[in-house]
């Protein structure tokens, strides 16, 4: 009996560190191309929805504008108002790198800036995640912690690769009413939108420590860092920015 209970207490305790390890591993980062014009796009977005509420996962929504201008008939035309020219080139140079053509097309999804599939197609986008979390081979840690007013980033061990350190802050959720274009009439709910995305230092294989200034970090702003190689190359690591009570 005694043993029969020291096992079950140790087995819950492997499965405790198990759950330790695999929360401070650098998270698998999918990048949803889409736009609130794109008629195809909702079931995309309301799966990037699903996989930004699953532990080991950074998923983050990049609104594109070439639907910006697109007229739909008597429906019109409808501006994405999330939408910026500065993720249609990010996904353009994902598509020259990973497909090696410069076209483009929504919904897309971009796993750990290695491969991509068509976002909508669930089956595929399990398989691309599982197969890029066994290629990944070794990962930069990040951490993004609160410090003083702002926030300090922390970077160990990883790829003896350079890339480029990246902070990304986007809107948690935010439900549309779209009266025009092709989703005319539509109520769309999107998560983790990505606003800004900026360069904060550079990964040169070393130890390294970034002070950054305030970003909001709460229940409806969240922030992330990405290491990336290049502009648009592999994921090198990422973390997103912890709050306070966490830390």
């Amino acid at each position: 009996m005694h043993i029969t209970r020291l096992s079950a207490v140790l087995a819950l305790g492997a499965l405790a560190l198990g759950a330790q390890t695999a929360r401070a591993e650098s998270p698998t980062v999918v990048e949803l191309f889409t736009s609130q014009g794109c008629y195809s796009c909702p079931p995309a977005e309301r799966f990037l929805g699903e996989l930004a509420g699953r532990e080991g996962i950074l998923a983050l929504e990049f609104h594109v504008d070439y639907w910006d201008n697109l007229v739909y008939g008597s429906a019109g035309k409808w501006k994405d108002p999330f939408s910026s020219p500065a993720f249609t080139a990010r996904q353009r140079d994902y598509n020259v790198t990973i497909r090696k053509r410069t076209g483009v097309y929504t919904p897309q999804m971009v796993v750990d800036g290695k491969f991509e599939v068509v976002g909508s197609r669930e089956g595929a986008v399990e398989s691309t995640i599982e197969d890029a979390k066994a290629r990944g081979g070794r990962r930069v840690k990040v951490a993004a912690v609160p410090a003083g007013q702002g926030l300090k980033v922390s970077l160990k061990d990883g790829p003896d690769r350079p890339g480029g350190i990246w902070l990304v802050s986007f809107i948690r959720q935010a439900t549309t009413r779209v009266p025009r274009g092709e989703n005319h009439g539509k109520v769309l709910v999107n998560h983790n939108i990505v606003t800004d995305m900026r360069r904060i230092g550079d990964w040169k294989g070393k130890d390294t420590t970034i002070d950054v200034a305030p970003v909001r970090n709460d229940r409806e702003r969240g922030c992330a860092v990405i290491v990336q190689a290049g502009e648009a190359g592999p994921i090198l690591g990422a973390a997103p920015c912890r709050t306070a009570a966490a830390s």
